[in-house]
């Protein structure tokens, strides 16, 4: 491995490969291809669920498991048995997030260079008006995390060093909830203003109206909406489900680090975790506890992915 950064935890300080320092909350592109960045500070957070968090009493699973959850909360609210138990998590690793979802331009450019193999089908099939296609700004999907293995190879080529890749289930929390303890990085309901998902699952999730909700039923442009959170990283509640690293195993493992959870997800899964909610789905599966598990070669219309960037310490000469 490349000597590839210089890091002072004392004042978070981190060198790129260009000779460029970046600090907590500095946003950078690294490389033309590359997408823009946002520093994360360090930290620690509360991972999954809090009591009673869901308005949902049913739990479904990538459409492969559905039940119900054991137990009504308080409040007539559920609790989904994946999503705990909760567990405090120290992000004692330094790394930085993509402000947006990977869009299909980033995409196609790596198409174009020869560094992907995959060029996916860019339209979502709607109810109402058949197939759409989507443009360069929306979020790539129907890419698969084999596929994205190819693109985050292409983007180190680029930078002359393995530091790109995607993020752990507990990378991804930490940035999506940016500080805060509620359902949604904007509090504990969301505006169809704030994020991209589906008024009507809504609706029928909770068993009454919500006339001031969209059903838009297709990803929208990745700068639409005002869709950031306190950090500045855009849709991280719906629009497409992001995945990561970290294994599915039906609950957290409940890791007390973000190192552990970089440790376990090099080992390989058999399902994967995917974060955010999309689209078509209710305000509920939309929440930054919500997890559902596709698998490796898994190509879908709701699913796209974000990257993130590792910091290393330089190796002495």
């Amino acid at each position: 491995m490349l000597p590839v950064s210089s890091v002072a935890q004392d004042v978070e300080s981190y060198l790129l490969t260009d000779g460029r320092t970046v600090t907590p909350f500095v946003r950078f592109r690294e490389c033309d291809q590359c997408p823009e960045m946002i520093v994360m500070p360090l930290g620690s957070f509360m991972m999954g669920a809090r009591e009673g968090e869901s308005w949902s009493s049913l739990w479904d699973d990538w459409g492969e498991k559905k039940g119900p959850v054991g137990q009504e909360g308080p409040d007539g609210l559920y609790n989904l048995p994946n999503e705990g138990p909760q567990h405090r998590v120290l992000m004692d690793t330094s790394y930085v997030t993509a402000v947006n979802e990977v869009t299909h331009a980033e995409w196609m450019a790596c198409v174009q260079e020869g560094g992907c193999s995959h060029s996916p089908d860019h339209s979502v099939s709607t109810f109402e008006k058949g197939y759409i296609h989507l443009g360069p700004d929306h979020p790539a999907i129907n890419i698969s995390l084999l596929d994205i293995e190819e693109y985050v190879s292409w983007l180190n080529e680029h930078v002359g060093a393995d530091v790109y890749r995607l993020p752990t289930e507990a990378e991804w929390e930490y940035a999506a909830r940016a500080g805060t303890t509620t359902r949604f990085a904007q509090g504990d309901v969301l505006t169809s203003d704030q994020a991209n998902f589906s008024g009507d699952t809504t609706e029928h999730n909770r068993g009454r109206p919500f006339p001031e909700l969209i059903t838009r039923a297709i990803p929208v442009p990745v700068q639409t909406l005002d869709a950031a959170n306190p950090w500045g990283l855009r849709h991280m509640s719906g629009n497409v489900y992001e995945i990561t690293l970290s294994c599915h195993l039906g609950h957290h493992i409940g890791l007390p680090t973000n190192s552990a959870y970089v440790a376990h997800a090099a080992q390989g899964c058999d399902r994967y975790v995917a974060k955010g909610g999309a689209y078509n789905m209710a305000m509920d599966g939309v929440r930054l506890a919500y997890r559902t598990r596709p698998t490796d070669d898994t190509r879908d219309s709701t699913l796209g992915f974000r990257i993130v960037r590792e910091f290393r310490e330089t190796a002495e000469e």
